[in-house]
């Protein structure tokens, strides 16, 4: 796959997290939180690749896609090329493999801006790549 659709491919990763939590949403408005981890939790993985996508199209980490992600390797090529980039990194590993994806964490807010970090990581990675 060419690396600008990886690009491509992360956005679509992101629309699809996004019908994710829409159709299956289970939100309580009072509690501002969801109700059903499962949700989330595919959400959170849909996020996570997405970004792993958006990192691919920059960096050459995984010479075969089919390879497990080792995050301090990208942490590592991130490092030497972007701050702001890796700081977003840290925190889209925290919140949307750790928190959404492992945990379910129910917080709507937590969520949103697990969406935010995905979007400005995939939009870092677009401006790095020209």
């Amino acid at each position: 796959m060419e690396r600008k659709d990886l690009i491509e491919e992360a956005r679509r990763y992101v629309e699809n997290a996004h019908g994710i939590i829409k159709n299956n949403e289970t939100y309580d408005p009072d509690t501002r939180s969801y109700d059903d981890k499962k949700y989330v939790r595919l959400a959170g993985h849909c996020l996570w690749h997405a970004v792993m996508l958006a990192l691919d199209s920059v960096f050459q980490v995984r010479k075969d896609r089919r390879t497990r992600i080792d995050i301090d390797a990208y942490r590592e090529a991130v490092r030497k090329r972007d701050r702001k980039l890796l700081t977003f990194l840290n925190n889209s590993y925290q919140v949307l493999h750790l928190d959404m994806g492992y945990d379910g964490i129910l917080v709507k807010s937590s969520c949103d801006e697990g969406f935010r970090i995905t979007n400005d990581i995939i939009d870092r990675c677009e401006r790095l790549r020209s």
